[in-house]
């Protein structure tokens, strides 16, 4: 499969936190024919089934990735300009004078984040980048014509598209997490020729910029014998601290509290019989990703995390190579194809023998 093309296309959609249907909509469109059923949750993920071939009732593993992305949302209108909050982590020092696209009733209208020259800064405003609420949208019209068409609570997203740099590298906006949903896609992609025991369950997941919601959900749903959410992490740049991750050098496998450490050695295990590089990413507590509410569903979810590196984070230019992408999804469907009826028996979380004390 074209791998950046399919990126493309996912990135430059505009589907923030709680309002992720267009996203929904290519993501059901892609994974349509490489699933055997497709549903829509009650909170708005998307699930793909992809049935194994054992004998029922089966296994059924998670794939989860965050469909949602960050962006802003309309607080008030000031005469012919909109001032924004922030829908998830926006980052106001990366959105200053880029375009944006402000989702109205009526359409989308095309706008600008506006920024004072510097010669008009006071000198206090000139050591420090600008609040999300001195930021103000421009639309080019008048304020008249504003107030008709744009409403307090119109959302608000990045505009911009991908585009490929060096090495088989590319940077656009909302690769966190749409690389992952890639990801899955490659998965699923290489799935049509392997034979697998398992069930799949494929999820595209809402809202989690705002609280792993879609997550949460879906964990609790369906409850899967165990899961693998992905998501992004840090590649190296300048003043970033380490732990980095190398731009094409390996999916990373997160290590900690949060993850299975069964499940962990079996998807390294994995790696080391492709011979493909897969770096190990220190997580000592609770990530910040959909794994972390997967795992304590229920009454607890084997769950790992791998990851996709990526520079940029949170910003329009967010950096990742492709090659990661097309590992990872090989790296899944190799680890799903060997899971067999036993492989549940086998991970169980480290515990030491207990004696039973006698009376007497």
């Amino acid at each position: 499969m074209d791998i950046k093309a399919h990126l493309k296309t996912l990135s430059e959609l505009h589907a923030p936190s709680g309002y992720e249907t267009a996203a929904r909509e290519a993501i059901l469109a892609a994974w349509q024919p490489l699933t055997d059923a497709q549903e829509i949750s009650r909170m708005g993920s998307l699930v793909a089934y992809k049935y194994g071939s054992g004998a029922q009732p089966r296994r059924k593993i998670m794939l989860c990735a965050h469909m949602d992305e960050i962006g802003m949302i309309v607080s008030h209108i000031e005469g012919a300009f909109l001032r924004v909050s922030e829908l998830g982590g926006i980052d106001s020092r990366a959105i200053v004078g880029k375009p944006v696209l402000v989702h109205t009733r009526d359409g989308a209208l095309q706008g600008v984040v506006g920024a004072r020259p510097l010669s008009m800064l006071s000198s206090d405003e000139r050591k420090r980048y600008p609040r999300l609420e001195e930021i103000y949208i421009d639309l080019g019209l008048p304020a008249e014509e504003v107030a008709r068409r744009v409403c307090v609570g119109d959302v608000v997203t990045m505009d911009l598209p991908l585009f490929e740099l060096q090495e088989r590298r590319v940077a656009g906006k909302a690769i966190d997490d749409r690389a992952c949903i890639a990801v899955v896609t490659a998965c699923l992609d290489a799935l049509q020729r392997l034979k697998h025991t398992w069930d799949v369950l494929a999820v595209a997941s809402v809202q989690e910029e705002v609280g792993l919601h879609g997550a949460r959900a879906e964990a609790h749903r369906l409850n899967p014998d165990i899961a693998i959410a992905l998501d992004v992490t840090f590649a190296p740049q300048p003043n970033v601290p380490s732990p980095t991750f190398e731009l094409g050098g390996g999916v990373p496998l997160a290590l900690g509290a949060n993850f299975h450490p069964a499940l962990f050695e079996a998807i390294k295990k994995t790696a080391e019989r492709l011979e493909m590089s897969l770096p190990i990413e220190p997580v000592p507590m609770a990530s910040s990703t959909d794994a972390w509410a997967i795992q304590i569903s229920r009454d607890g979810i084997p769950t790992a995390l791998l990851s996709i590196p990526t520079r940029n984070m949170h910003t329009t230019v967010e950096t990742v190579d492709l090659r990661d992408i097309e590992r990872g999804g090989r790296l899944l469907a190799e680890f799903i194809a060997a899971l067999d009826e036993q492989f549940l028996s086998q991970i169980v979380w480290d515990a030491p023998e207990r004696t039973e004390k006698k009376d007497g």
